[in-house]
């Protein structure tokens, strides 16, 4: 009979004579598991449609018409219904669906990666046949196929599950391997010359039940005995998936996605799963160093190294001290950081963002939304920021669920077609820096007065006005970094007129939404608050507090060149490829007196200007938590033991507070946690006990503290000539990044350097698609063949930021609202 439960409605099923209740359109499969009673499976996984493919879920299932065998992963309960999972007939079937998979299934499961935890071994043992009857030969293929560069195909393992070609399909909207062939002779795999490069081809390796599909850097590495295995946090973007990291004498070997239901369902960017890599390369920094007379940089021990530093910070004066980067460290690692130097040297000049993000009073001021807020069924999602499919891949994953599966209105505000573009409901492009007017007029068209604006017709902008309905989630970030972020500040001025609206930042640069938390940026304090606000209550807290506010990186970087900058420390930043503004990078660092640079693997910036290396110790190599994009903070935990002797961050920062005559009584994760917690109202609430309840789903932290929204900008872009471009320059998954660079699997993903312009834009500029051309502006230029691209708007030029060879940075005036280009045959 039909019931309600907690204000739910519900329906009584009776399974195995039991009555359970369960949601009406609820699985039979989903319902027996919840109430304790398993039901095996081959095909069927919870974030996918069902399909019914393997019928290994066959039960008896009886609906008023009498008993049948059906399949519960295909039939939703009905009150009534009764169900038996372990009668004679349904163990038959289940025996008999496990002999047709073993015909041709090799038995090589001492030599095959999945063996030990593969589920077509556990339910052969728990329902199968004893033996076989067969003794025919098997049949064969070649084997393995590389179809990517991460993934390896063992056709004669395939059981048809069709596991892989839909999350391909469904998941990623990368449907790139199928069936083929038919009958017996059906199999998975990709088309000729089109390999399986999906950002996400990862994930069929994980959800594979046999060994049909296996990743490049865990194949024949170890057995599941031999792993152990902590949960922790992705470090690779804001995003915070949850992930199990597994290693083995001392090396992680294999991560793999958690399903944290509020982050990103056990589904993980290739990024995120194969990161690990760049941690076990003989690059590593496994001791500290200090540049030489000759200027090479030579190993030292600690204790030199931090006489260097500490000799250089005392009694400094704290105008002539700089810190940049930290959002690749823990939140407890950031807040001994902010504590040294705002506390202990005095200065505010810290940056986390390196210039490439927002405002933090934007980011941490504006109502904030979560990732379930930004899915929910039948709202309206926003885009104005990049392109998350090229820099926030979990996200991504959830948006186009959001959108195919639940309903949700997509929009864009975005300078060019990106990787969600073929779902959005409303695609609107406008000029570069001028996203603020488009956003503008989008909320007065709301009202019914509808004009173009940035390039973009009235009609567009009416239209898409008219498809926001219910709550509005504004996905807010920096779509070029060859644009001002004060396009985006206004752009947000003007959504914060939609009723009901909330914003998800994109910030994509690791921990930064942490960073900011702690207070690694200048004006602020830990916990969301600003300096004037929080200064009483830190100077009982902390040994001292900035008078003034500090520099922003630019800022920092401009003081440096001018030599105004005595100690410039660099925390995991590498500011000659990350800023956008190359040359004023190179001048800040070469001008600076002490560089220091505290970091895990070499970069261009440390190898070329750092006068001091500080080894720190890796993101699996430390304890600490995470705060993702939607303030939602979770664990991450130290699997194995730091390489040589590198340190952890927080320890490197309480040792030189020590140094410098500070003892910052901070001598564990727990204990830096504590105290954040009682100098942050925001925190508060951030105790051991609700950090271990929420290990998996994390602890979400609401609230703003005294952040305060700055106004909108009164920047206008100066008129474009009719001979140049305005520059687009986007981040794309696979760059020239570090960790990349030091990936076995990662290294050749990058794509080469091209410039993408609409075709209407070849004949004014006398090229052609495929030719070399020269970019140029006043910063600098580069070469790069040159493609036709409907999906950006004429007049803009697209480049990526990042590629082996290439910089966009090197155009990039980081001072002007855009930067125009020239593009024209070399």
């Amino acid at each position: 009979m039909t019931d309600t439960r907690d204000g739910v409605s519900t329906v009584t099923v009776t399974v195995n004579g039991a009555e359970v209740h369960a949601e009406p359109g609820e699985l039979l499969i989903d319902a027996c598991e919840r109430t304790g009673t398993y039901i095996p499976r081959f095909c069927y996984h919870p974030r996918m449609n069902p399909v019914g493919m393997c019928r290994m879920c066959l039960v008896e299932v009886d609906t008023g018409r009498g008993a049948a065998l059906q399949p519960s992963c295909m039939l939703p309960v009905s009150d009534g219904m009764i169900v038996e999972t372990e009668t004679d007939l349904t163990k038959k079937a289940q025996d008999g669906v496990l002999e047709f998979l073993l015909v041709n299934h090799p038995l090589d499961c001492p030599v095959c990666d999945k063996g030990g935890e593969c589920p077509l071994q556990d339910q052969t043992v728990a329902y199968g046949p004893g033996e076989s009857r067969f003794i025919e030969e098997k049949r064969h293929y070649e084997k393995p196929l590389a179809i990517s560069d991460t993934v390896y195909l063992d056709r004669e393992r395939c059981i048809l599950c069709d596991r892989c070609t839909r999350f391909a399909d469904e998941v990623a909207g990368d449907p790139l391997i199928h069936f083929m062939d038919r009958g017996n002779n059906t199999q998975v795999n990709t088309f000729p010359g089109e390999p399986f490069s999906s950002y996400f081809s990862g994930n069929t390796v994980q959800i594979c039940p046999v060994g049909a599909l296996t990743a490049t850097p865990y194949r024949f590495k170890a057995r599941p005995w031999d792993l152990e295995e902590t949960i922790s946090t992705a470090w690779t973007d804001s995003v915070g998936s949850r992930i199990a990291v597994q290693s083995s004498r001392n090396q992680v070997l294999r991560v793999l996605g958690i399903d944290a239901d509020p982050v990103n369902w056990g589904w993980l960017s290739d990024k995120e799963r194969f990161a690990f890599e760049a941690l076990n390369s003989e690059a590593r920094f496994h001791a500290p160093m200090h540049r030489t007379a000759g200027g090479d940089l030579v190993p030292a021990g600690w204790a030199a190294a931090l006489t260097l530093v500490t000799d250089a910070l005392a009694g400094i004066d704290p105008e002539r001290v700089g810190v940049l980067g930290g959002a690749r460290m823990t939140n407890e690692a950031q807040y001994v950081w902010a504590k040294l130097m705002k506390g202990v040297i005095g200065t505010d000049n810290v940056d986390a963002q390196l210039d490439d993000g927002l405002a933090p009073e934007l980011v941490l001021g504006l109502p904030r939304a979560t990732i379930d807020d930004a899915c929910r069924p039948g709202g309206t999602i926003i885009l104005c920021g990049p392109d998350p499919k090229e820099e926030l891949g979990a996200l991504y994953l959830r948006l186009r669920h959001a959108v195919i599966e639940d309903g949700a209105t997509l929009i864009e505000l975005t300078p060019h077609r990106g990787g969600l573009s073929g779902l959005a409901a409303h695609s609107l492009h406008p000029r570069p820096g001028e996203v603020g007017d488009l956003a503008a007029a989008l909320v007065a068209a709301v009202s019914g007065d509808a004009v173009a604006a940035a390039g973009v017709d009235a009609p567009a902008i009416a239209a898409a006005a008219a498809a926001i309905s219910g709550p509005v989630t504004v996905v807010l970030g920096r779509a070029s970094l060859a644009e001002s972020p004060s396009a985006v500040l206004d752009a947000a001025h003007a959504l914060c007129g939609l009723a009901d609206v909330a914003f998800l930042s994109a910030l994509r640069r690791g921990n930064v939404h942490g960073a900011l938390d702690a207070g690694l940026s200048p004006g602020l304090l830990p916990g969301r608050t600003t300096l004037e606000a929080g200064a009483a209550r830190f100077a009982e807290a902390w040994p001292a507090v900035p008078s003034t506010v500090g520099k922003h990186a630019a800022a920092i970087l401009t003081a440096a060149a001018a030599g105004e900058i005595d100690v410039l420390v660099m925390l995991g930043a590498d500011p000659v490829n990350d800023c956008p503004d190359r040359s004023l990078a190179e001048r800040g660092l070469d001008g600076a007196g002490l560089v220091i640079a505290v970091d895990i693997l070499p970069n261009d910036s440390t190898m070329r200007f750092a006068d001091v290396v500080l080894a720190a110790a890796a993101p699996t190599e430390t304890s600490g938590t995470f705060t993702n994009l939607e303030g939602r903070i979770s664990v991450c935990e130290q699997k194995v033991t730091p390489a040589g002797t590198s340190r952890p961050d927080w320890m490197i920062a309480a040792e030189i507070a020590r140094r410098l005559g500070t003892d910052l009584g901070l001598d564990s994760p727990g204990a830096i946690r504590a105290e954040f917690a009682a100098v942050s109202p925001v925190h508060a609430g951030l105790d051991e006990q609700t950090l271990a309840a929420g290990r998996i789903d994390g602890v979400l932290i609401r609230g703003n503290g005294d952040i305060v929204v700055p106004p909108p900008s009164a920047d206008t872009g100066p008129a474009n000539d009719a001979y140049s471009l305005r520059l687009v320059a986007s981040r794309r998954m696979y760059d020239d990044g570090v960790a990349l660079r030091h990936s076995p699997v990662g290294v050749g993903l990058a794509r080469s350097i091209e410039v993408r312009l609409n075709p209407a834009d070849f004949d004014k500029l006398g090229v052609e698609a495929g030719s070399v051309v020269k970019i140029e502006s006043g910063q600098g230029h580069l070469l790069a063949p040159v493609a036709a691209d409907a999906g950006v708007p004429a007049g803009t030029a697209a480049i990526p930021f990042s590629v082996p060879g290439w910089s966009a940075n090197v155009l990039v005036d980081g001072s002007a609202l855009v930067t125009d280009v020239r593009v024209e045959r070399p």
